[in-house]
């Protein structure tokens, strides 16, 4: 964890390791990087979420592949072990749920990567198995571009779950 003054004071290149772990978007993280200083945590949130509405859907690719597939632990691509602990973390429903549904789950997050062609991200946070099942087969229902709305929303939502944590106040 960081303080805001912390976060503020870093040169660039470190703040950047550090928001790397929480969005894995090259782009929003030097925005971001380039917005400090910040005079409060909700100014932080403030531009986190109005830098990620700027950037374009190839960098939202580039921040989904920083996220395990729900139920496992390693993402497509290398990720700090700050990231990776908060992805376990958010995943323990998941993770405490009935083998079963683990597996329906599974079965169903394949299916929409087919659909869809990218990684099912959601704010998974207290959320377990079956209610991700659920949100699943809700989200199959939608076409790509708003499918791709409804990620970019999910992943905004994990990114400021992961600034909260990041930055003490």
């Amino acid at each position: 964890m960081l303080t805001l003054e912390q976060l503020n004071a870093l040169p660039p290149f470190d703040a950047a390791e550090h928001l790397r772990a929480c969005c894995g978007s090259s782009r929003w993280v030097e925005a971001l990087v380039a917005a400090r200083p910040f005079e409060s945590l909700e100014a932080a949130l403030a531009a986190a979420d109005r830098i990620w509405w700027t950037t374009s859907p190839e960098d939202w690719n580039e921040a989904l592949v920083c996220h395990p597939r729900i139920g496992e632990t390693a993402s497509q691509t290398r990720v700090s072990d700050t990231a990776r602990g908060w992805s376990v973390k958010e995943q323990e429903a998941v993770a405490a749920s009935e083998e079963s549904t683990r597996r329906q789950l599974d079965s169903a997050i394949q299916e929409y990567e087919r659909k869809f062609g990218w990684i099912y991200v959601v704010f998974a946070s207290g959320r377990g198995a079956q209610e991700l099942l659920a949100d699943l087969h809700t989200r199959m229902a939608n076409d790509p571009e708003r499918e791709r709305m409804v990620t970019a929303r999910e992943q905004l939502a994990i990114t400021e779950l992961r600034l909260r944590r990041m930055i003490s106040t």
